[in-house]
């Protein structure tokens, strides 16, 4: 249960990360310049610190499957912001 509470905190983080990225805004043409680096870089330490937490307290089973979990949730958020997701492929 521990690895399933640190992944939402983490997944949660890379959502915030990837709604706010200044590049996919920019290239988007959406309004605003997105996150400034200072609270980019905050949200970068929220995600890593269940990690972090979860390595120290020995636990490798949970902390594996938090970043296995992270991996998927990132890809997932990539592909799900992207300018080409909701678009057929010709």
């Amino acid at each position: 249960m521990g690895a399933l509470a640190a992944l939402l905190v983490s997944i949660l983080c890379l959502g915030a990360l990837g709604l706010g990225d200044p590049k996919r805004r920019r290239t988007g043409r959406l309004p605003g310049t997105g996150q400034p680096p200072v609270v980019r870089r905050a949200l970068v330490a929220a995600a890593l610190v269940p990690g972090i937490a979860l390595a120290a307290a020995g636990d490798a089973a949970a902390f594996f499957v938090w970043m296995g979990g992270c991996a998927v949730a990132g890809w997932t958020v990539a592909q799900g912001l992207s300018r080409s997701s909701g678009r057929a492929r010709r």
